[in-house]
Formats: structure tokens, sequence, C-alpha cells
């Protein structure tokens, strides 16, 4: 009955445009051959019908795969933040494989651009329909992305975004006010004559991720007229030993700083830092709700942890592209995560 009622609806839809079933096919399914002015006519008659194709029935009669790719990094001794996305890709892709979509995951190295650029080159070359991507690397994305325009293959951004490029979607935090919460919950115990330290760990601190989250940062102070000074600091090696020598240095010229901000899942290697040198009373926030700054947060050394659903994005992230190469409908050019505040009160009943 159901077949019969979706070839009712093509059929119908053919008759008001007096157009053979298989244009009005091409046109429910984003193939080429149909002329504009058709096109339009036949979306209109869609509408006027309020026509919904059955999309299961029509992929389980295809004998086409879609293929997607996942492009992330690995999980490392520095952080297994990435496995939250992961989780959230194999989620929907156990949704996703009932239409005939697969999915092949591709992991670099977060510290090592060639490892990153080496994996852009393997999924262009692997052919695939639509790709999701952390951009970790900013100009290494832009020439992936200039290569999927040429190509016509929609990518989906995670975590962090490059706004001025044509992904199909981002999907992640409002990094400029994730910023602005870090900064206000740091002030909540913040003396006047105190500095404060914003700590970016990364071997790439240009990445515009980092860049809106500081400027969120020193919003807030701006716009409240916080008398703090702030200080900054850029680490590119991010091992304990490189990170502490660093911090080591930062603080012996700046004896009163009274507050750390951490721009990245690393924070947990900057508690280790201030429990070893016996500077716990530093009021400190980070992100991510990782193993190890949640042991640092039960420890009463890290003050909270900004965190943004990495599970959700992945999975939203794989969602939007079915919906773009399956479904043939819309998605939203930017979803933004909610900003969760994590406490040392309250971990034990957050998902992450």
């Amino acid at each position: 009955m159901e077949k019969e009622n979706e070839l009712f609806g093509v059929k119908e839809i053919a008759r008001r445009a007096n157009v053979s079933t298989a244009t009005v096919d091409r046109v429910l399914h984003n193939r080429t051959g149909v002329s504009e002015k058709t096109k339009a006519k036949i979306n209109a008659i869609i509408k006027e019908m309020d026509y919904q194709p059955n999309i299961l029935a029509s992929r389980l009669a295809s004998k086409k795969i879609i293929s997607l790719a996942a492009l992330l990094p690995d999980v490392s001794e520095e952080t297994d933040f990435w496995s939250a996305p992961l989780n959230g890709i194999r989620r929907a892709e156990a949704e996703m494989k009932q239409y005939g979509v697969q999915v092949q995951v591709f992991l670099f190295d977060l510290n090592n651009k060639d490892s990153f650029a080496d994996q852009i080159r393997l999924v262009l070359d692997a052919g695939f329909h639509g790709i999701l991507i952390s951009p970790s690397f900013i100009e290494e994305t832009r020439k992936f992305a200039a290569e999927c325009v040429r190509r016509k293959i929609p990518y989906v951004f995670i975590d962090s975004d490059i706004p001025d490029l044509h992904s199909l979607s981002y999907i992640g935090p409002h990094l400029r006010k994730s910023g602005y919460v870090g900064a206000k919950l740091l002030t909540y115990r913040l003396e006047p004559e105190k500095k404060v330290l914003i700590i970016n760990i990364s071997k790439e601190i240009d990445n515009f991720n980092y860049l809106e989250i500081e400027d969120g940062f020193r919003a807030y102070f701006n716009d409240n007229n916080q008398p703090n000074e702030i200080v900054r600091i850029d680490i590119r090696e991010t091992d304990y030993q490189s990170v502490a020598r660093h911090l080591t240095y930062v603080f012996h010229l700046n004896k009163d700083i009274g507050a750390a901000f951490v721009t990245n899942s690393r924070v947990h290697t900057v508690a280790s830092f201030l429990k070893n040198s016996h500077r716990t009373h530093v009021s400190l926030i980070g992100y991510d709700f990782v193993k190890e700054n949640v042991d640092y947060l039960e420890d009463n050394v890290i003050d909270f942890l900004i965190c943004h659903r990495p599970d959700d994005q992945g999975y939203r992230g794989m969602m939007a592209l079915y919906q773009t190469l399956v479904v043939n409908a819309p998605v939203t050019k930017q979803n933004y995560m909610p900003i969760d505040i994590v406490t040392k009160e309250n971990y034990e009943f957050y998902q992450n």
C-alpha cells in the first residue's frame, strides 16, 4: 500500500507538471538533467501537495551506497577528548546504515600538520559523497574546502569553524560567547589587583578557535570595566615538561597572577603544574569533560570546566550530511551547542 501511495504521488506530480515520472524522480533526488524552469514548476507542485517521499522505501529499492568520511584528531596521551565526537559519529552511523549509508573514519595526529594533510589527501582520493571534518589546521583546511567546492562535495565542520569557507554546516560552540562565559566565571573570586593569565597550548596558535575564545574572554573584562591586567602566553610545545617550563617563566615574571584560563582541553596540564608548584590558590578554568580534567576538578585544582557536548557534535554533523544527501532536506548553517558549566558538585551527573 505504501508503494502504491508513493507511485501515485509521483504520477500525480508528473501529470500536473506535464512531465515524465523520471523527471519528477530526478528533481526529488536532486539529480541533474532538468531545466531550472521545470525544476521550479515541479517543486511548486510538491509544495502545494505537501508531498513527502518515502525515503526508506526509495533507499531500500536503490542499489546506490552513500559513503561518508569523518576526519578527526586521534586520541592521544595528552587528551582523549576526540573519543566523544567519534562516539557520536558511530551513533549516527548505526541509525543511517539501513538507508545504505556507510561511514569511514580517518584519524590524524593533532600535533602534526603533515598528518592532517596526508589524511585529507586520502579522503579526497577516495571519492566520498560527504565529509565531516575538524578544521584543526587553517591553511590545509582552506585547500581542502576549495577542492570540495570544486568537486561539489558537501562538508561539515565540528568543534571549531572557519566562517568564510562554504561549509554545509558548522556544529559546535559559539566560540566568542564561550570565552565570555569563561571570563565571567573566572572573576567570581578574583581580587582587583591580581593578574589574569590566558594560556593557549597548541601547535596551531593562530587557529580561529582560540582567537575567538580569547576575544570573547577579553570582551567580558572590557564590558564590565574589570581592572585586572590580562597576560597571555602561547605554548606551542604541548608535552608537560615544555608547558611547565613556560609557565615557570611567566609566573616568575608575574608573581601576582590570581587566575588562569586555558583555551582548550589541555587544562589538566596546567592543573598538574599548579599542583606541583604549590600554586593551587590560583583560580583555574578550562575546557572539556575528559578524565584528566575531571580528576583535577574533583581535587579542587580546576574550578570549572566549560563543555560543548562533543558527542552530539559528531552525531549532528553526520546527520546534517544525511539530511542533505539522503533526505534532500535543508540543514541549518550554524548549529551552536549549549555552553555547559561543570563543577566538582555536578560532574557525576553530566553526560558528555
